[in-house]
């Protein structure tokens, strides 16, 4: 059965970082797209980070430069290293994967890209907070 499972959130202040790991089971790690969302209190679900099977990254720009996805291929394992923390990073984070990219139209623009919402499988979550 797939499983994703989150750790390593927990409080922090501003400034100040965190690193959040996946396991996953060895049949939705090889040629998947993983990736990392974030959904805060009363708002809606926002991508975060994804990498696809030969290590691309992808970021969103609210996150571009202190934050970096990657992952250790002998563990099974993604991570997610955040720096440079601010109070809006505060949500909980969960890891996602699914079979392959997909095309996705921004802009009137279409790639084919991790960077999608529809992930098959999803992890439990893991609560991250962030103090000014």
């Amino acid at each position: 059965q797939e499983r994703l499972v989150e750790s390593g959130g927990g409080s922090v202040q501003a400034g100040g970082s965190l690193r959040l790991s996946c396991g996953a089971s060895e049949n939705i790690y090889g040629d998947y797209c993983m990736g990392w969302f974030r959904q805060a209190t009363g708002k809606e679900r926002e991508a975060v980070a994804f990498i696809d099977n030969i290590s691309r990254t992808t970021y969103a720009d609210s996150v571009k430069g202190r934050f970096t996805i990657s992952k250790d291929n002998a563990k099974n394992t993604l991570y997610l290293e955040m720096n440079s923390l601010k109070p809006e990073d505060t949500a909980v984070y969960y890891c996602a994967a699914d079979l392959g990219k997909k095309t996705v139209c921004r802009g009137g623009t279409c790639s084919k890209t991790c960077m999608y919402d529809d992930y098959k499988y999803w992890g439990q979550g893991t609560q991250v907070t962030v103090s000014a």
